[in-house]
C-alpha cells in the first residue's frame, strides 16, 4: 500500500531515461511520493532495493536489457513480497497483463496511458486492489502458461536465484560456489524447487521457467 511516510521514495525501473523523466513527474503528479529513483536494468534494481529502505512503489518496464519476458517481475517480486508493484509496459495485450498480475504486480498500465489512468491506479492500490486498465477482459479458463507463471511466483528469493543458475547449465557444486552457501543446501533448495513447480527433474524445471518467456506467454488463448 502506497502510504505517505518521511522517508517515503519509489523505484522506477526503465532503460528509457525520456521516459523516466515523464514518469517521475507523472508520478509526483498523482502521488504523495516525491523522492523517485530510477534505474536501467534488473541488476540494479535488486541491488537498490538491498541498500535501501523498502520503497512505497516500484514501477516497473517488462522490457530491460538483463531479463526475459516474466522473468525480471518473478525476480522482483522474489526480492520483495510486500513492496506495490505497477508494470508500465508497451505490450499490453490480454495474455501479457494477466501473466504479469498472476507474477505479482499489484497493476497494470500501459506505457502511453494518460496522466490520469496512472492516478486512478495508484489510487486502487492505495486501496490495496489490483488496478487493471481499461479494455481489460479476465482471461477464462486459466491457460496452463498463467499457472506456470504462478509456480515460478512462488519460489523466494534463493530459489529463483538457483533456478536461473540451473537454466544456465550449472551443478549442484557449481551454484554452492557461486552463491558461497553448502552444496547440502543447494540440494534442499533444488527440492523446495522441483515441488513447487510440481517437475520431477532439473531439465523439467528449466523448461517450466522458459514458459514465463513473452513467446509462451502471448501463445496462451486470451478468451
Amino acid at each position: 500500500m502506497v502510504q505517505e511516510t518521511v522517508q517515503e521514495w519509489a523505484l522506477i525501473v526503465d532503460d528509457h531515461p525520456l521516459f523516466c523523466d515523464a514518469l517521475e513527474l507523472t508520478l509526483k503528479a498523482v502521488s504523495n511520493v516525491q523522492n523517485m529513483s530510477a534505474v536501467g536494468s534488473m541488476e540494479a534494481a535488486i541491488d537498490a532495493l538491498q541498500t535501501r529502505s523498502p520503497p512505497a512503489l516500484i514501477v516497473l518496464d517488462l522490457n530491460l536489457p538483463d531479463v526475459d519476458g516474466l522473468d525480471g517481475l518473478i525476480k522482483l517480486r522474489s526480492t520483495t513480497r510486500l513492496c506495490p508493484i505497477i508494470v508500465v509496459s508497451s505490450m499490453c495485450d490480454n495474455s501479457i497483463i494477466s501473466g504479469s498480475l498472476q507474477a505479482g504486480a499489484n497493476g497494470f498500465v500501459p506505457k502511453h496511458s494518460r496522466r490520469a489512468v496512472f492516478q486512478e491506479a495508484i489510487q486502487a492500490i492505495s486501496a490495496n486492489e489490483v488496478y487493471r486498465p481499461p479494455g481489460y477482459v479476465e482471461t477464462s479458463p486459466r491457460g496452463d502458461g498463467q499457472d506456470v507463471v504462478e509456480r515460478l511466483a512462488s519460489l523466494t528469493r534463493q530459489q529463483s536465484c538457483i533456478l536461473e543458475l540451473i537454466c544456465d547449465g550449472k551443478l549442484n557444486k557449481q551454484i554452492a560456489y557461486e552463491l558461497s552457501i553448502a552444496e547440502t543446501t543447494v540440494k534442499a533448495h533444488v527440492t523446495a524447487i522441483m515441488r513447487k513447480l510440481d517437475v520431477q527433474s532439473r531439465t523439467q524445471a528449466v523448461l517450466v521457467a522458459q514458459k514465463a518467456k513473452f513467446s509462451n506467454v502471448q501463445s496462451e488463448p486470451t478468451v
